[in-house]
């Protein structure tokens, strides 16, 4: 039925790209609010920012337990794979502080709202960095897939 998933090595790129584009726009949703001051979308900017934090969570889980399995040789191991494990891992902890401060303060912190709106900038910072690295193992080592028979060793 789906023919593309024949060539997948594991299930974490089916989960990667939903928090990246929820994450990225839960903060701009935040930022907007936080120059526009508007509780609806204070609101939207919580809710895309919650499921946000649980596909980050599930992204994770799914990268931890497919990591060992990655077809890569242990150079692109070594200098992308576990670099982008520790950066997302990061990521998806500042982002459940995050969800939680904003649980806390519904839906957007009055008190140390510019600590929260940096802690969100952080999280954009960390997923373009994290998605990067994760995008050269797949696009350029063939992390994500069995284009090629053997991996493919780092040219740096």
């Amino acid at each position: 039925m789906l023919p593309g998933l024949g060539h997948v090595q594991n299930i974490h790129p089916l989960f990667v790209h939903f928090p990246i584009a929820l994450l990225l726009t839960g903060a701009l949703f935040y930022l907007i609010a936080w120059i526009g001051g508007r509780e609806p979308i204070e609101w939207t900017a919580f809710w895309v920012l919650m499921l946000g934090a649980i596909g980050a969570a599930a992204a994770v889980a799914t990268g931890l337990y497919a990591g060992p399995g990655v077809m890569i040789s242990e150079s692109v191991r070594e200098h992308l794979l576990r670099h982008h494990m520790r950066i997302m891992i990061v990521t998806s902890l500042v982002t459940g502080i995050l969800a939680i401060w904003a649980i806390a303060a519904r839906p957007m912190p009055l008190r140390g709202r510019i600590i929260f709106m940096l802690g969100l900038l952080a999280v954009v910072v960390l997923i373009s960095i994290g998605a990067d690295l994760g995008s050269e193992m797949v696009y350029g080592y063939n992390a994500g897939g069995d284009a090629c028979s053997q991996p493919i060793e780092l040219n740096h």
